[in-house]
């Protein structure tokens, strides 16, 4: 049902012909099973390995390398040649062909192994109701109309349409469907939204995606192939292979030199018709035989035997360089498009960011002899890393923020009303997170903060362990104050609050949306005394300007904290109780840019390259970031060089063309629009590099010139790219840039030399056979042109380095090897 989101709970569920109390019967089970097929991907046929070696031989040069070797051994023969003698040559060309025959299977095979991948994302087990019941059943028996029960850390088994809420609100993380860096809210409203993407469907549970919140009913609308990641699946099959530039070079000048080869054959064989007739040759038939082997030697010595080795040599040298500049190449062609580079389309989340929420701005209240006054504060940390300082609004580092009350409760609230699990992985060597991205980052937040009365708090947490320091001061106020009860975060309250015992003393914790809290609060708590003051009209048009100000130029995610001392003995929250709260701080948190990005912009706005920044996040957080990274320096204003998805797309054809040549954002997108942008780049012939870490990144990095996928991303991404970014930096693309330039003019003067030095042996055989110059003289003179060109310095041949100066230059469209 593919308009599902557009429809009414009722309307769905009647189109199924399912009652959400009871779930479907087994005969209408069996009966949607033989109409919509299983909940499985369908495995893509193989291609048959006789077919991939076969494939590699597919190509001119090749044959005319075959026929050379074939040509050089019959040659062999009948000069009397015999033994090693008469295999040498030949046997040196068939190996060279087949190890770059086993390097194109290897690398295919690499490629199909993207679709497998695919398959990791698909859920193992659901909770579905039939005939009334509930019951674990594997995933794959499910049939659009089951209904199915969903909660927090539930991956979802298929495309679903939400019928029933049972919990106050319910948050998804599909980041590997949109590339969005934050979960989503869903509700059971209808979409009517014309051309609506992914990230409009709030009413869909896309198959793959986890809950990170929340707890949910919804009817299965699409099963295997017919779901979101069904359709990756089907972008990454419709895609091609492209041949590289300098594959598509070499194609073109096997095609003229087969050309050049035949016209030069015939005509020294038509020239000597005349001395066919020769007595030395013995008869006419001999005669023509005769100067027909000159002609196929002519022949062989045009055809540059090396070659093939030569480009591989340079492509295998240059994957080396690359691996120790972090840039793990996959496919060996790769290596020298990215020396063609014109366009990078950069995914931002986890790419030009780390994609991890960190809280970077604190609002709080100073009472001074004037009256209260607003403060900031900075943080520093990027990560989900427990490092990072807080900085006053001088920049100074404060040396011991728990010591400051406001920033003390901060902490106390954000280690207490929060869900959320932060840990260290040994394995990968990094912090990783369980539950919601904001409440991660007000873990890490109260580690930054620390505790109360250590005066050597920060050395005391450098001894502990990786493993504890992960979530020391957060464990440390869970066992000073024990959770009693808590209220869920809800859509209509947006907050959540829990109910804490310590000491004989009952206090609520609260967070949630500012200006919902704001709105609850009638005192507010000075962070340079600890007292408490009344929250007037003017302050509160002050915290919400400041609100506004972190949400609107700053583009960051805000929550407001906020306490309440409750009376002794109390063991239930109540939505009354959320009232004549003690307004604490306000945190703005964002998912922050890579530190080096900025340079790396820079770098490829110098050599030429631009940045083309794609995601799946809205218009104004996109554009907050291009801003922080340098994207936007060269614009005056965002007109014509910023747009979402559904904007480029109704824009007319030849405003697209013009649009695709100043773009330097595209938002809202879906896996369709990305690959939708490679192939419109690439039909204004630009070659396109494509950066990329979710499962919705894979079909454009497969359609891509080169595909880029990070280290940290999806196995189905990695699969599907040229290369791997070992440490997800945009900075390491243009380090790899370079050196691929410097691979590519290597590869091109090697090339130059190969075809000087057979164009003196078929010049001198030429001109031998032309002129009639004896038998005898033909050899001295074709190894004085083998002197002279061998000779040549090592300039010609070349062996450029990578250094700053090749990405100086701006890239060129490639040309013939001339």
């Amino acid at each position: 049902m593919e308009d599902a989101y557009a429809r009414s709970v009722s309307e769905v569920l009647d189109f199924f012909g399912v009652d959400s109390s009871k779930g479907l019967t087994d005969f209408q089970v069996s009966q949607h099973a033989r109409l919509y097929g299983k909940n499985v991907l369908p495995e893509e046929e193989r291609t048959p390995f006789w077919k991939l070696v076969f494939k590699q031989f597919d190509d001119l040069l090749v044959k005319i390398l075959i026929a050379a070797a074939l040509v050089s051994f019959l040659l062999a023969l009948i000069n009397g040649e015999t033994g090693l003698i008469a295999f040498l040559e030949p046997s040196v060309i068939l190996m060279i062909l087949a190890a770059n025959a086993a390097v194109g299977v290897i690398t295919e095979t690499n490629a199909e192994k993207a679709l497998e991948e695919l398959r990791a994302y698909q859920a193992d087990i659901a909770t579905v109701l039939r005939n009334g019941c509930f019951s674990i059943l594997p995933a794959t028996e499910l049939v659009p109309g089951d209904i199915v029960e969903v909660s927090v850390g539930c991956k979802i088994p298929a495309d679903m349409r939400m019928i029933e809420m049972l919990s106050g609100q319910l948050r998804v993380d599909q980041a590997i469907l949109t590339g969005e860096s934050s979960s989503v809210e869903k509700d059971l409203e209808s979409t009517i939204a014309t051309n609506a993407v992914y990230q409009d469907k709030t009413n869909i549970l896309f198959s793959g995606t986890v809950v990170v919140a929340g707890r949910a009913r919804a009817v299965v609308i699409g099963v295997g192939a017919n779901t979101a990641m069904g359709s990756i699946r089907d972008s990454m099959l419709r895609t091609d292979d492209e041949a590289t530039p300098l594959k598509k070079k070499l194609d073109e000048f096997g095609t003229f030199l087969a050309k050049v080869i035949a016209g030069i054959c015939v005509l020294v064989w038509i020239v000597n018709i005349g001395h066919f007739r020769d007595p030395a040759h013995g008869g006419f038939l001999r005669g023509a035989i005769h100067y027909f082997k000159i002609a196929v030697a002519l022949a062989v010595a045009a055809i540059p035997e090396g070659l093939p080795a030569v480009v591989t040599t340079c492509l295998a040298l240059g994957t080396k360089r690359m691996a120790r500049l972090n840039a793990i190449v996959r496919s060996l062609p790769s290596v020298e498009t990215l020396g063609c580079t014109t366009v990078i389309c950069s995914d931002k989340t986890g790419t030009l960011t780390t994609n991890m929420m960190s809280v970077s701005k604190i609002c709080v209240v100073h009472s001074i002899k004037n009256g209260p006054e607003v403060a900031e504060f900075g943080v520093s940390g990027t990560t989900y890393a427990p490092e990072g300082f807080i900085f006053d609004n001088t920049g100074v580092q404060l040396e011991f923020p728990a010591q400051l009350p406001c920033l003390l409760h901060i902490a106390m609230c954000s280690a207490l009303c929060n869900e959320s699990l932060l840990q260290y992985n040994p394995d990968k060597g990094n912090y990783e997170k369980i539950g919601e991205s904001t409440e991660v980052a007000l873990r890490v937040l109260a580690e930054k903060v620390g505790l109360p009365g250590f005066d050597s708090m920060p050395s005391a947490l450098n001894m502990l362990s990786k493993h504890e320091r992960a979530s020391y001061c957060n464990h440390y106020w869970e066992n000073q104050f024990k959770k009693v009860s808590v209220l869920e975060f809800s859509r209509d309250r947006k907050m959540m609050s829990v109910l804490c015992n310590h000491k004989q003393m009952e206090i609520m914790f609260s967070k949630g949306a500012p200006e919902s809290i704001i709105s609850r609060c009638t005192n507010i708590l000075c962070n340079n005394d600890g007292s408490t003051i009344p929250i007037d009209a003017t302050l509160r048009a002050e915290l919400d300007s400041r609100f506004n100000s972190f949400a609107g130029k700053e583009t960051l995610r805000c929550l407001a904290l906020a306490l309440k001392i409750m009376p002794m003995g109390q063991q239930t929250l109540s939505f009354d109780d959320e009232k004549d709260l003690t307004f604490i701080g306000l945190v703005g948190m964002l998912d922050p840019p890579r530190e080096e990005v900025r340079n790396a912009m820079i770098s490829c706005m110098t050599a030429g390259i631009r940045v083309i920044v794609v995601t799946g996040d809205n218009k104004s957080t996109a554009e907050s970031v291009c801003r922080k990274i340098g994207a936007f320096d060269h614009l005056v204003d965002y007109v014509g060089h910023s747009y979402t998805a559904a904007e480029f797309e109704e824009l007319p054809g030849t405003q697209q063309t013009m649009a695709l040549q100043r773009m330097a954002l595209l938002t809202r997108v879906e896996p369709s629009h990305k690959r939708m942008l490679v192939e419109a780049l690439q039909n204004q012939n630009e070659v396109v590099a494509m950066t990329g870490d979710g499962v919705n990144d894979a079909p454009a990095l497969k359609k891509a010139d080169i595909g880029i996928a990070m280290g940290s991303g999806t196995a189905v991404a990695k699969s599907a790219s040229d290369m791997v970014l070992a440490d997800d930096n945009f900075a390491t693309i243009v380090a790899a840039v370079a050196e691929g330039r410097a691979i590519y003019n290597n590869t091109k003067q090697f090339i130059r030399y190969m075809i000087s030095s057979n164009i003196g042996e078929v010049v001198c055989i030429f001109v031998a056979a032309v002129l009639g110059i004896p038998d005898t003289l033909a050899p001295v003179q074709l190894l004085w042109v083998n002197l002279v060109t061998d000779g040549l310095p090592a300039t010609a041949i070349g062996f450029n380095k990578p250094d700053s100066d090749v990405m100086k230059a701006k890239p060129r469209k490639v040309n013939h090897f001339t």
